[in-house]
């Protein structure tokens, strides 16, 4: 068969040939030009401009990648807007709000005298195509995130000033656009900042409400997945009617769920699992296909066109990034993340050269002319291709370097292993999204579940039922990209089968479920859990969620005096605010007013953008006062002690009566730190029988007081 007799067939146009072909460039794509060690966005892109209309004219650019080259868009500023550190935002905000300013100013200008200057352009066409310069797209942002970089200082400043000088760039060509399609009235300015307010402060009080009512109600992952799509098309829609482009709305919506969906959760996982794997895909291979190659060989003005706006685009980008380093004596690698994602022209660009190229000035003769749109195709692939090789070089170094550690001390700190033992099917959810949260994500195998076993209660059932419930906790870890190590264990109790599992394995914390009280005279926390306490001193934390994690608004903290003195003191500090990092709420806590300047020491060293308050707690005996700051929205984790530890008191003992009777309706969290100064002592079982066996007493017989006294 002849090419001639094949290129009879072509384009195909077939929808399962199409599809097909469209997801073998997306495997194989990144496959070979891997081994060249060309970034994978650069394939893909390459890959369209082979199989477009100006390659070898295998594939049209039909409306399927119109729709799906819109979602993938859509979708990069949405996982942008989500994946953003939002205190480290606030606190960049002044570099965030003058690099989006330079980055918009310096190509405007450099764009304006060299379109009057080299290219002879008029000044409202000069206008319009210096914002084409000004705006830019995430294109090389999965590479971020591929390398886990999304909370670096410099992403959030880019993402910021992406925000900005793609919203000035828009209003220029919705203005010039307006120009010609029937003028602007006086009117004009007023109704389109009224439709943005309007947009935008219904997408910042709406959403957030109606998000977090629909996770607290509906826990089905499918149902979550496609109602976070949803609200990302509806946030995108409200801006186009506005007159702005939807990827504004796209951002929006990722910035106002931010809170909701932390980043290690499933969720977010299924989120940037599509996204990465078809829609992004489908919006580069679209990008591809309009990039004609063949433009820069002509000669004459396409050329000229095409070399000065891919000389004056990248310039004034990597001038705009050189600025911002220079005033805030920001890093070499810093500057280079900032230029290599900010340098990349594809959406907005095309937006305003397609739009210009049909507004006619003259019969015949368009505002943009066909060298321009020629020009901009090449602009595209030459910044893009700078972008992606950049981002992919500045990242990798990063990665490799000490510069994404959050603290210098990683390194010092002992290896984390958290333990989850699990029974209850229906609490094993929430115990492993809470060990999701305090988990260190730089520790790739840091959680095991464990199922244990009575000796004397083994069974086909019982056995199964464990398997059962591994099962689940895995399948929880592998939605949130985590492996999680399962472990099925026979002992001659559950406690004894915790303690030697915290022994084999190395484990530094261990996350239970509250007991439920199966009796009147039953103990608030159960005897398993009070011998477990007894018989270790490793960091536990005893759980009950009334609630998705996720829903979460606020945490607190009640401290109690002395509580510096104990030996886990830094440990369950960060494991908190590692929660509020994830969940992006107010950590606050309540404690004495020495207590509260250790934290606040600690917190302001480490955590300097988390969002935490603290009041002063005199008496730890005036707990019951924090039932008018707990709401049932808020996780209350209560610091508490072992008997016989530095910070422990007698009140501790009254503690179950009083979570019981007044928190009833609220999330908990009981926080046993770290005690005893040694980690590794020798556990004895001798004592932790004994304080059970009084514990049990005292209970009773508090009991059957209480019962006569009423």
């Amino acid at each position: 068969m002849s090419w001639l007799t094949i290129s009879e067939h072509l384009p195909i146009t077939d929808p399962t040939w199409i599809f097909l072909l469209v997801l073998l460039v997306i495997l194989f794509a990144p496959m070979l030009l891997g081994k060249l060690r060309i970034p994978h966005i650069i394939g893909m892109i390459l890959a369209g401009v082979v199989i477009g209309q100006y390659g070898f004219n295998i594939l049209e650019r039909d409306s399927s990648f119109e729709l799906f080259g819109k979602v993938g868009l859509y979708y990069i500023m949405f996982l942008a807007g989500l994946e953003m550190d939002m205190e480290d935002f606030k606190a960049n905000r002044a570099k965030v709000l003058v690099f989006g300013l330079l980055t918009f100013s310096i190509p405007m200008a450099l764009g304006v005298v060299s379109s009057v200057y080299i290219l002879n352009y008029s000044i409202i066409t000069s206008v319009l195509l210096a914002s084409m310069y000004a705006s830019h797209t995430l294109i090389s942002y999965p590479i971020i995130s591929r390398y886990g970089l999304s909370r670096l200082r410099s992403v959030g400043i880019t993402i910021g000033g992406t925000a900005i000088t793609d919203t000035f760039a828009l209003i220029i060509l919705a203005v010039i656009a307006g120009m010609y399609k029937g003028g602007i009235s006086e009117y004009f300015w007023y109704l389109m900042t009224l439709k943005v307010l309007v947009v935008v402060v219904l997408i910042i009080l709406l959403i957030p409400r109606i998000a977090r009512w629909f996770f607290r109600k509906y826990e089905d992952n499918i149902m979550q997945f496609v109602f976070v799509l949803s609200i990302v098309f509806f946030g995108g829609g409200l801006l186009e009617l506005a007159g702005l482009e939807g990827i504004l709305g796209a951002f929006l919506v990722g910035l106002v769920l931010n809170r909701l969906i932390p980043k290690l959760s499933p969720l977010m996982n299924r989120l940037e699992f599509v996204g990465n794997a078809l829609f992004i895909p489908y919006f580069l291979i679209g990008v591809g296909m309009i990039i004609d190659v063949r433009a820069m060989f002509k000669g004459g003005e396409a050329l000229k066109v095409a070399v000065v706006m891919t000389v004056i685009a990248t310039l004034s980008k990597w001038l705009a990034a050189l600025a911002t380093q220079k005033i805030y004596k920001l890093k070499k690698s810093e500057r280079s993340i900032i230029f290599g994602l900010s340098n990349a022209q594809a959406a907005a660009t095309l937006a305003a050269v397609l739009v210009g190229n049909k507004i006619e000035v003259s019969p015949g003769v368009p505002l943009l002319s066909d060298d321009v749109l020629n020009g901009t195709v090449v602009m595209i692939l030459f910044t893009c291709l700078i972008s992606s090789i950049v981002t992919e070089r500045a990242a990798r170094k990063i990665a490799l370097s000490s510069d994404s550690f959050d603290s210098k001390d990683d390194k010092k700190k002992e290896e984390e292993r958290i333990l989850i033992p699990v029974a209850n099917p229906n609490t094993i959810e929430d115990l492993i999204n809470m060990a999701l949260l305090i988990r260190d994500e730089k520790v790739k195998d840091s959680l095991v579940a464990i199922h244990i076993i009575n000796d004397e209660l083994v069974s086909d059932k019982v056995e199964a039922r464990g398997q059962q419930c591994l099962k689940h906790a895995s399948s929880i870890g592998a939605a949130g990209d985590v492996d999680i190590q399962t472990i099925m264990r026979f002992d001659v109790s559950v406690v004894s089968g915790v303690l030697h599992t915290i022994k084999e394995q190395g484990i530094t914390d261990v996350v239970i479920g509250l007991h439920k009280k199966a009796n009147i005279v039953d103990s608030f926390f159960g005897v398993k859990s009070i011998n477990l306490l007894n018989s270790t001193n490793k960091q536990i934390f005893i759980v009950r969620a009334l609630m998705p994690v996720n829903t979460l608004r606020k945490i607190i903290v009640a401290v109690p005096p002395r509580a510096e003195k104990e030996s886990g003191f830094t440990k369950w500090i960060t494991r908190l605010c590692r929660m509020g990092g994830q969940l992006g709420c107010r950590v606050h806590f309540f404690a004495d007013q020495n207590t509260l300047g250790y934290i606040k020491g600690y917190i302001d060293h480490h955590y300097k953008a988390l969002r935490v308050g603290y009041s002063e707690l005199e008496h730890w005996d005036d707990l019951l006062l924090l039932t008018q700051q707990v709401h049932y929205d808020h996780l209350f984790v209560v610091v508490s002690a072992r008997r016989g530890s530095i910070s422990y008191r007698n009140s501790f003992e009254e503690l179950p009566n009083l979570l019981s009777k007044y928190f009833s309706n609220n999330s908990l969290a009981i926080l046993y730190p770290d005690q005893f100064g040694d980690s590794h002592e020798v556990i004895t079982f001798a004592a932790p029988i004994r304080q059970t066996n009084v514990g049990i007493c005292q209970q009773v017989v508090q009991w059957f007081t209480n019962l006569f006294q009423k």
